[in-house]
């Protein structure tokens, strides 16, 4: 037994001697170079592709075959230009002999490839530039088909440097480049998980955006259920720029299944700038054109920082803090033609906002938008006021520009609506705001919003499809009060009551300065049951009537006020400048019409009025008999002028003492006519003609008594 053992050992000891010498013999003698062409006709043949292998072959055989080629290039295919498909500088595969033989297991070292260069190309008519290599393998004898258990695969390693590819797309006009592409995996077992690395730098045509990406993630590969697990997914990239972007992407678990082209991608999360943003993508279909659909939060950050940061021009804003917090959730869904999102919920600084929002992704569809926020106070993000009036309106604040080319270029419709809107001291409540833009023109209607108690309805239109933008306007207001009205536009407290109103105007310009100057239509509006604090006109009517008499004038009964139960008006407007003739205030004691004018550009306004004291007054003072003889006899001419916010009311006194000698002159013409030397009458005859007299106004009686004189 001893014996037979020896003989066994010597044996194989021999064979082994002599399939070394043979190796030795094998490599000494052959010479894989002298079979490159017999390589190229055989590729040849197989794809239609010349194969051109420039470096030499090596071979080795103990204790692994390896083959080891030079540079090498396999040619395009027909139609896609003579730039090679594939090429590379050196390419290395080794094979554990042994467990290949005897276990039908192939144990491969390191799959090594250097200077790859590949050239993916896609035509207008969606053919490539690869489909053919797919194809001619189609007839191959599957693996494991001949008898005997299937091979099995195991790689140590595979590693990928200084590779470069480039993917052109002529039907999507896009190109991508990707350089120094790097890819170093760890073993790669059947049924276990690889670890791959990469890295690469990339181009984007035609938008030319250039930067870096590493990758770090898990693989999982499962050929039974043809799909692919990434796990721990870590992404770090920069685009470059002005500034340069740095961004972080990580997805714990992305599953692929190569079957059914779907993807599942869970939840991910992403660092851009002072960006977090999170998402929770659902299961979706990455055939064709891949619509998916994700919950996105963007945690608290300040648009003013990063505008600053992206070297965006940040707006002036009146408060210096607004833009400084901005939340955002939605549901998002990406379809081929928008991206829809729903359930919207905003956090802008101290408002929120809800609803939906529609973004096309081509030039023809519309924003779309149904919006809803809680309070918003829109001074704010006004410009600021300006130091001086160089190039300002009346008030000194810059003219609000219109912003012509947005509105040239926006498709939109929908709706927006706010609980509570303030601008300065204007307060809307319930605002209602219907937006539709296109083609240049935006109309702002359904307009409407609670306002100081009362109503507002409104419909503005800005065309800006021609060179000089044109607004139109056509607004009522309803039972609003005059007190708060007149304070927040103009910061005064000196009137009470409701104003009625209503404003059809026409205005063009760049912006609300131009406009102002331009102002063409109509407008019409009636004050009621209010009080002009500051002024008393039945005092200023008494001092004005002592002054003339060279009396003392009476004392001021404070605080100074007049009541008014009605003022209406009616007007033109042209060039900024309303013009009206049918003026009419009613006070307690008095009934006031005129004319004048309101410079809407200037803020000011210049009226003429005529006053008479109405039969049965009602005064604060009782004045004296002396004092309503002369009220009730003239008209009293009053002015009204100055500026919108602290008009200045007078006696016209010059018209005043005109007036007044001439009712003068008349009473003495009057009183000399009718005093005449008549004939004595009967107590009755004279009691009853008196009478008559009384009744008749006194130019009636005048005209009686010159017609008496001239018959005698």
């Amino acid at each position: 037994m001893g014996r037979i053992l020896k003989y066994i050992l010597i044996a194989t000891g021999a064979l082994v001697a002599l399939l070394v010498v043979a190796a030795v013999l094998f490599m000494a003698l052959f010479d894989p170079n002298d079979f490159r062409d017999d390589v190229a006709e055989a590729v040849k043949e197989r794809t239609g592709r010349e194969l051109v292998i420039e470096g030499d072959l090596d071979v080795s055989l103990f204790p692994w075959l390896a083959i080891e080629m030079g540079k090498t290039q396999l040619g395009n295919a027909p139609g896609f230009g003579n730039e090679p498909f594939l090429s590379f500088d050196r390419a290395r595969l080794s094979v554990k002999v042994m467990p290949l033989l005897l276990r039908r297991e192939i144990s491969v070292g390191s799959a090594e490839l250097d200077a790859l260069s590949l050239n993916l190309q896609v035509k207008r008519d969606g053919t490539t530039n690869w489909q053919d290599l797919a194809q001619s393998d189609d007839t191959g004898q599957a693996a494991g088909e001949e008898g005997g258990a299937p091979a099995t695969l195991d790689i140590a390693s595979v590693s990928v440097t200084n590779a470069n590819l480039r993917y052109d797309d002529a039907a999507a006009g896009a190109r991508y480049l990707l350089s120094n592409l790097n890819i170093q995996t760890g073993a790669v077992t059947p049924g276990k998980p690889v670890d791959l690395d990469a890295g690469f730098n990339f181009r984007l045509q035609p938008e030319e955006t250039t930067g870096n990406v590493e990758i770090s993630t898990t693989v999982d590969f499962d050929p039974d259920a043809a799909t692919v697990r990434f796990t721990g997914l870590a992404v770090d990239g920069t685009v470059e720029g002005e500034p340069p972007m740095s961004f972080v992407f990580e997805a714990p678990d992305i599953l692929l299944n190569t079957a059914e082209s779907t993807a599942e991608v869970g939840k991910m999360k992403m660092s851009v700038f002072d960006l977090d943003i999170a998402a929770n993508v659902e299961p979706f279909s990455y055939a064709d054109t891949p619509q998916p659909v994700a919950t996105i939060q963007v945690d608290a950050f300040s648009p003013r920082s990063l505008m600053e940061r992206l070297d965006i021009e940040v707006p002036a804003t009146a408060d210096p803090n607004a833009l400084g917090k901005l939340i955002f959730s939605a549901k998002a869904a990406v379809s081929p033609r928008n991206i829809r999102l729903t359930n919207i919920d905003i956090v802008l600084d101290d408002t929120k906002l809800t609803g939906t929002l529609t973004v096309p992704r081509n030039d023809r569809d519309f924003y779309e938008l149904d919006l809803n926020a809680d309070t918003i106070d829109l001074a704010r993000y006004m410009e600021p006021q300006a130091d001086d009036d160089a190039g300002s309106g009346a008030d000194g604040a810059v003219p609000v520009e219109i912003p012509s080319e947005l509105i040239r270029s926006l498709r939109a419709r929908g709706s927006l609506a706010v609980g509570k809107a303030t601008l300065g001291g204007m307060t809307f409540e319930n605002a209602k705001l219907g937006i539709n833009v296109s083609g240049g023109q935006l109309r702002m209607h359904p307009l409407s919003a609670t306002l100081f108690d009362g109503e507002y309805q409104g419909d503005v239109r800005i065309n800006a499809a021609g060179n000089v933008p044109v607004l139109t306007v056509n607004e009522q207001i309803k039972d609003v009060s005059l007190g708060s009205l007149a304070k927040a536009m103009y910061q005064r407290e000196n009137v009470t009551g409701l104003i009625n109103g209503s404003f059809k105007l026409e205005g063009r310009g760049n912006d609300m300065g131009e406009i102002q100057n331009t102002l063409a239509g109509n407008m019409s509006f009636v004050l009621s049951d209010g009080i002009w604090h500051g002024t008393d006109v039945w005092y200023q009517l008494r001092r004005a009537r002592a002054l003339f008499r060279q009396q003392t004038p009476p004392e001021p009964v404070l605080p100074a006020q007049t009541r008014f139960s009605e003022v209406s008006a009616t007007g033109v407007v042209a060039n900024g400048i309303m013009r009206n003739d049918d003026f009419v205030a009613l006070l307690p004691f008095m009934r006031l019409t005129g004319r004048g004018t309101v410079n809407f550009p200037q803020a000011t306004l210049d009226y003429q009025l005529s006053g008479r004291v109405v039969e049965k007054p009602e005064f604060r003072t009782q004045p004296t008999e002396a004092e309503l003889k002369d009220m009730t006899r003239v008209v009293i001419p009053i002015k009204i002028t100055g500026p919108l916010t602290a008009p200045k009311f007078g006696i016209d006194f010059a018209s005043l003492v005109e007036e007044r000698a001439k009712e003068e002159i008349r009473e003495r013409v009057i009183d000399r006519l009718l005093g005449g030397d008549s004939k004595e009458a009967t107590p009755a005859e004279g009691e009853e003609a008196a009478a008559e007299e009384e009744e008749k106004d006194p130019e009636d009686l005048l005209k009686d008594k010159l017609k008496d004189l001239l018959k005698r």
